[in-house]
């Protein structure tokens, strides 16, 4: 495939995943259909499905895309060196900053489990924004163990509600100031 060709099937595939992903945030997944996609897209109902199996892979497509854009800005934040807790109180700053862009809450944390499933989900975020998370507790909490896998997962969740109250007008702060307690309290019983 010429350079040229390459180019406009990837414009082509992000013009869709771009239309896409305003209509699930604007309509949900259930009611968006692939001919508005399409149209919004300013493709074919062919060009979609040449690029996508189903409504379904577009909209992994856009999962995927969101959760790659939130484990990015987590990485890209600024970080002090040698202090573990403070990477992770900065990494937990940053996820909810990223989780603030338009639509960003309702795709990852409502529609991706009830269109793609827990597991699906789990796995996105598992090779995105919780593989950040994990890397950080590893370091701040040396002691954890077997427990590093479980208390990842149970942190995550926690910051995903979060997420979800802090986007339903809950404080920020107030959830910021609980991850603290957390994550002190945590290195604490690990230390005894």
């Amino acid at each position: 495939m010429s350079r040229s060709n390459r180019e406009r099937t990837e414009q082509t595939r992000q013009a869709l995943i771009d239309a896409g992903r305003r209509l699930f945030v604007d309509k949900g997944y259930a009611e968006t259909a692939t001919p508005e996609i399409a149209a919004a897209a300013g493709v074919t109902r062919g060009a979609l499905y040449h690029h996508f199996e189903d409504k379904k892979a577009l909209f992994r497509a856009v999962v995927e895309g969101e959760a790659r854009a939130v484990a990015e800005a987590i990485e890209a934040c600024p970080a002090p060196d040698n202090a573990p807790r403070d990477a992770l109180l900065a990494g937990a700053s940053a996820y909810f900053d990223a989780l603030m862009a338009e639509g960003r809450t309702r795709l990852l944390l409502v529609e991706a489990p009830a269109v793609l499933g827990l597991a699906a989900t789990q796995a996105i975020d598992a090779d995105n924004a919780e593989m950040t998370l994990r890397a950080g507790l590893a370091a701040m909490l040396p002691g954890a163990g077997a427990a590093l896998e479980p208390l990842t997962l149970l942190l995550s969740a926690a910051f995903d509600r979060a997420a979800m109250a802090i986007e339903a007008g809950g404080e920020r702060r107030s959830y910021e100031e609980a991850i603290v307690v957390l994550l002190d309290s945590l290195a604490d019983h690990l230390r005894r």
